[in-house]
């Protein structure tokens, strides 16, 4: 009897250690088949072209920045003049705002010019009137012939008279005025080019409603001509960055097109980044400087504005 319970007490040991053996083989067979093994990178990594760097990622921008083209009020789009790479002049009509209530207060402040027109007629009447007959009394050479109470209401009626006249045409000027400035609210619903460049992006239509939020531009504007990078530099590397560095870009994806690059500027100021890539690994809350370079738009191979670029920057060693 003792000899069955052992045996079954070791047995059951045993099937348990087996258990748990072919389970870490089982696991370590699917980890094997799920994992590829390790091998050359899809892309090449840029070689660095310095001795010493700083390396960045940057995208492309037209020259000068790109500019988002916003609405000065809220409202429906009745017209764009434009298309996507139509090149457009500064002052270049670019689309339009619904305007028609503005078109009726003009229409009703014309109205009011012509009443503020006539009114000042009347007056001018009036004063002519009252004039009239103040003149025929002070010819008057017998003071006993009107008392002074009645010349001195003549006098006041003159002077009424004179006073409703200038309130007629300040209301005239006033009235102008609001015609000017409806003129003026309806010329800004025609939203203009601020400068020479491109469209090269095109968010409206007819019909549309544009709003004034400044994450949707209704459009952006640039000059595609020229391109300029910019680099997002991390914060522990900003102190080695100088004016004037070479630099040279590397397309993503394509590490065996290089361009050279002119700098521009470096803006003085570090701010938190943005241009984030989803790599789990990749630090949020870091901060970083901007430096912008240009260069020469090639014929091949394209590029295109917003595209990503990889960057290296001639900088002194750390130490």
């Amino acid at each position: 009897m003792n000899f069955f319970s052992k045996l079954l007490r070791y047995g059951s040991l045993a099937a348990a250690l087996l258990g748990v053996v072919a389970i870490i083989l089982v696991s370590r067979t699917q980890a094997e088949k799920q994992m590829p093994p390790a091998g050359d990178p899809p892309v090449v990594p840029p070689r660095k072209p310095f001795a010493h760097s700083v390396a960045a990622t940057g995208i492309l921008e037209a020259l000068s920045e790109n500019v988002a083209i916003g609405v000065p009020q809220s409202g429906m789009v009745s017209e764009v003049f434009v298309k996507v790479n139509d090149s457009v002049k500064k002052g270049d009509p670019l689309f339009k705002l619904d305007d028609r209530d503005l078109l009726a207060q003009q229409i009703s402040t014309r109205a009011q010019l012509d009443v503020a027109g006539s009114q000042i007629s009347i007056n001018e009447a009036q004063l002519a009137k009252f004039s009239a007959q103040l003149a025929r009394l002070d010819a008057v050479t017998d003071s006993r012939a009107i008392s002074k109470d009645d010349m001195e209401n003549r006098r006041q009626d003159v002077s009424i008279a004179q006073a409703q006249l200038a309130a007629a045409r300040a209301g005239l000027t006033s009235a102008e005025a609001s015609l000017e400035s409806i003129s003026m609210l309806i010329e800004r619903l025609t939203i203009r080019a601020p400068r020479d460049g491109s469209v090269i992006q095109l968010n409206i239509r007819a019909g549309e409603y544009a709003a004034t939020s400044p994450k949707s531009p209704a459009m952006i504007l640039g000059d595609i001509d020229k391109l300029q990078v910019r680099a997002d530099i991390d914060e522990q590397n900003a102190t080695r960055i100088r004016a004037g560095q070479k630099a040279y870009a590397y397309l993503k994806g394509d590490t065996s097109i290089s361009f050279p690059l002119e700098f521009i500027r470096v803006e003085p100021y570090v701010i938190p980044k943005v241009s984030l890539t989803g790599s789990s690994i990749e630090r949020v809350d870091t901060r970083v400087l901007q430096v912008i370079y240009s260069l020469e738009r090639p014929e091949d191979p394209p590029l295109y504005v917003g595209q990503q670029v990889d960057l290296f920057i001639e900088a002194p060693d750390r130490n």
